[in-house]
């Protein structure tokens, strides 16, 4: 018999590794519905024509497919044969498969309003937090199955909504600790322009596949690529221009402005982003125009969030505008917007920097020891007059030495022991332990619940232990 084992680029999670994605979650959360986004949940799976030709040709490669029911059949076993050679050929095959896990959140929101958009109200502003799965190269900060936390308002082409997720996401990191993120932005009306500019516009997404590698790669070998994409010497020297441009956020719209100048479509963008920038005055906004997000949707601002320098991780978060999404499930004018969070990879940041707060490594804020049959009956009686005032409290499975039972409330952190004996059990009294501190007492039971209340002493991580 094999060694249990894990699909490869999934992680189980502990108790304490739950309570850390969930004070991440929490947070993210609570800003999410501050600035007025409702929350939305979608299937796991997606018809795979939803997803397909949605997220460029890297991305496509990258969908998990799933397998149809049935191909064991004899009935089927010619049409899975002719499935599995079209597959090997690059094609996808209905008699295959037609369904596949859901590659990020943003296309299932895109034909979840294409659906809906005559119940919904408009501008629909919505949040979701789910699993997404992705056929990657597992590797640090990068996942086959790793969780997202999205914010999207659709039915609006206002650059309040800019502004607004550019303020989200500086107050979820500054909540979290991560003072010195960065968030990048750039507009694809600024690279359309610098497409146009080199007479490449049929080139535009080859230019922006190329120049989304640029921090994995280097200029080189993205030049390279350039080239054999397709374009000319002379082509790839003005995009090395471009790429060069440099400063502060004001410096560069100047120089952007010189080198895209009289195109129409380079003034909106660098408008958009002033806008942006003077509004969301206290986000740790740069404008880069390296930023270019290969993916085939997006048509204006476009966001990255970076982990502060010190941690080698990279993007935690990004998004942009996609104003022509829902038209490719049949319904056009409903502009969107929107951002993730790499929960995943914020939590690892989080981990390597400490930031995660003392007091969420354990639920269950006191122990009552198990002294015996009749006590523990007894003492078992109070603990649910104390959990009915929502404190989380158990009591020791089996009668034991004190030693073991002390041990096991410092394994799971457990700040309070409450030991009732015999005598206790005569004068309604208990012991009340602190394990932090070492303090011991003998109180009243019916002042049990103030004691808890009155001691907010923060809970250590057990890892310091």
């Amino acid at each position: 018999m094999s060694k249990p084992s894990l699909p490869q680029g999934t992680r189980d999670f502990s108790s304490e590794t739950v309570r850390k994605r969930n004070h991440i979650f929490s947070t993210i959360k609570s800003v999410f519905e501050c600035y007025g986004f409702e929350p939305l949940e979608t299937p796991a799976m997606e018809n795979l024509e939803t997803l397909m030709g949605k997220y460029g040709e890297e991305g496509d490669r990258l969908i998990f497919k799933i397998l149809n029911n049935g191909l064991n059949d004899p009935k089927n076993e010619t049409k899975a044969k002719e499935g599995f050679e079209k597959l090997l050929n690059g094609k996808n095959s209905s008699a295959l498969t037609e369904r596949a896990l859901k590659y990020d959140l943003t296309i299932p929101f895109a034909r979840y309003v294409a659906m809906n958009h005559g119940q919904l109200t408009f501008p629909y502003k919505r949040y979701q937090i789910q699993p997404v799965w992705r056929a990657d190269r597992p590797q640090k900060g990068r996942y086959r199955e790793f969780t997202q936390c999205d914010a999207d308002v659709v039915g609006s082409t206002a650059l309040i909504n800019e502004v607004e997720l550019s303020n989200i996401y500086h107050e979820v990191f500054i909540r979290l600790g991560l003072n010195k993120y960065s968030l990048k932005i750039n507009n694809r009306k600024i690279l359309s322009a610098l497409a146009e500019k080199i007479d490449g516009s049929n080139l535009l997404i080859d230019i922006t596949i190329a120049i989304d590698k640029l921090d994995k790669i280097g200029i080189d070998k993205v030049n390279q690529e350039l080239m054999q994409r397709g374009l000319a010497q002379n082509q790839i020297d003005f995009i090395n221009q471009y790429l060069n441009v440099n400063g502060d956020n004001q410096e560069k719209l100047e120089k952007i402005e010189k080198l895209l100048s009289n195109n129409n479509q380079a003034t909106e963008g660098i408008n958009e982003l002033r806008y942006i920038i003077q509004v969301a005055n206290k986000a740790n906004i740069d404008i880069d125009f390296t930023l270019a997000r290969g993916l085939n949707y997006y048509t204006g601002t476009i966001f990255e969030a970076k982990a502060p320098a010190e941690i080698q991780m990279g993007s935690i978060g990004g998004g942009g505008r996609y104003d022509n999404l829902t038209a490719l499930f049949g319904v056009s004018n409903i502009p969107g917007v929107g951002i993730s969070f790499g929960v995943d990879r914020i939590y690892d940041v989080m981990d390597e920097m400490n930031l995660f707060p003392n007091n969420i490594y354990s639920s269950v804020r006191a122990l009552f020891f198990n002294m015996g049959i009749e006590e523990s009956k007894f003492s078992y009686s109070v603990m649910q007059t104390v959990r009915e005032k929502g404190i989380a409290c158990e009591l020791y499975h089996e009668h034991a030495k004190l030693d073991k039972q002390f041990k096991y409330a410092d394994k799971k952190n457990i700040l309070f022991a409450v030991i009732i004996g015999s005598q206790e059990m005569n004068s309604n009294t208990c012991i009340l332990k602190n394990l932090q501190t070492g303090e011991q007492q003998q109180i009243p039971l019916e002042e049990l619940l103030n004691s808890f209340k009155n001691n907010s002493r923060p809970l250590t991580n057990p890892n310091t232990h």
